[in-house]
């Protein structure tokens, strides 16, 4: 049964006030600190210098102490102390999942709370992290989506995330011993609570501080960002930010998107496919991933794998068959595994990869679609949830 969500909200921005005090270096860009250094007194000749060895200290090192920046003189050090802070989000508690998943809640300025999810693998591991609190979408399976927007994350607590998962996981390099293969978080996902586009500027921000050469150094391979479908911001992505790009998908009509990713009432099928057509020879990406959540009896027919092929056709990419994770009061239910595999192989037989997605930190309300404050969580009954995602029985 296909259930009716309202239409995205027209919110692109809700910036916070800064506080009053020192200003937070974390999340500047290399411009931005060189700014903040001259207004404090720094010679213009040296700012750009200084800017390196902190950038060095915060991203490589992970030093939060000015006294540390020992090839800074202690006078200098006393000043940027005196104007300054190197500060990040606080965690507020950290679930570890029976598959070695790690969810972390984590505080912010005005006391608004994200969350963010480490998920361990053989060969990677990937950090899930978040670029708004609560969201301005309305996706109706999403758990996050039936959580209202509260404002946009600042550059700072994006990058904040990879600082205290790097935090946790003790991964801040001790002079050179860690090579760069054997990272324990060696991607991250711009796939938890919000979305990334309509925070364009502070999510661009943070993701090249991610992939600075003198800092926490991730290829821009290494990161993807999730987007439900702002059409003109993609082009703007893979210019300014150049990373691979995912897309929530999830239906291959005009009609069942609508209900499933209302955004698409304001930019259709046609229209996303168009401006991701023009993505990967933009940014050199290899492939698109479209993201294709399994929802019994809403997208999961073989008409639907058929339909799905012809609409892609000519563009790079891979399908991440998703299984739906269910949480408390959702108005889905899973597609079962034979179903899901029957869909797999349609796929495949076209010429795509179709992985299954094989969900991660269930137990601890982890997975995706699942993330939302823990405060919020616990605020809401089953049948308040059903209200605010327009997703009730009528």
């Amino acid at each position: 049964m296909i259930m009716s969500a309202p239409i995205t909200q027209d919110v692109h921005t809700i910036p916070r006030k800064l506080p009053a005090g020192p200003l937070n270096l974390v999340g500047m860009t290399r411009d931005g600190m060189r700014d903040a250094l001259i207004a404090i007194g720094t010679p213009e000749k040296q700012a750009k210098m200084r800017v390196g060895q902190i950038w060095q200290w915060i991203y490589n090192w992970g030093v939060r102490d000015f006294d540390a920046m020992t090839n800074l003189s202690k006078s200098f050090r006393a000043e940027l102390a005196e104007h300054f802070v190197v500060a990040v989000p606080e965690v507020v508690t950290k679930q570890i999942s029976a598959d070695g998943t790690r969810k972390y809640l984590v505080r912010i300025a005005g006391g608004h709370e994200v969350e963010v999810v480490y998920i361990p693998e053989t060969d990677r591991g990937t950090l899930c992290i978040s670029s708004q609190v609560g969201c301005t979408l309305t996706c109706s399976f999403c758990h996050t989506g039936t959580q209202k927007l509260v404002r946009n994350l600042t550059a700072g607590e994006i990058i904040g995330q990879v600082m205290i998962a790097r935090d946790d996981l003790d991964e801040w390099p001790q002079s050179g011993t860690r090579t760069y293969e054997a990272r324990l978080l060696s991607n991250i996902v711009l796939m938890g609570m919000g979305e990334p586009l309509y925070n364009f500027e502070n999510v661009r921000d943070a993701m090249k501080i991610a992939m600075d050469p003198e800092g926490i150094q991730l290829s821009r391979r290494r990161i993807t960002l999730s987007t439900s479908g702002v059409v003109p911001e993609i082009a703007r992505t893979a210019d300014e930010i150049g990373c691979m790009l995912a897309v929530s998908f999830h239906a291959t009509t005009d009609e069942v998107r609508d209900t499933l990713v209302p955004i698409n009432k304001k930019w259709n099928i046609a229209a996303l496919l168009d401006a991701l057509r023009a993505y990967p020879s933009l940014s050199n990406s290899e492939r698109i991933t479209f993201e294709y959540v399994m929802l019994h009896g809403v997208n999961d027919s073989d008409e639907d794998a058929h339909r799905l092929m012809k609409l892609i056709e000519g563009i790079p990419a891979k399908i991440n068959l998703i299984p739906f994770n269910e949480w408390p009061g959702a108005p889905y239910k899973r597609s079962s595994n034979n179903r899901i595999r029957a869909f797999s192989d349609i796929v495949h037989a076209a010429g795509y990869a179709s992985p299954v997605r094989k969900p991660r930190g269930e137990d601890i309300m982890a997975a995706c679609g699942q993330l939302k404050s823990e405060t919020e969580r616990a605020r809401k009954s089953k049948r308040q949830i059903e209200a605010e995602a327009g997703t009730g029985q009528h």
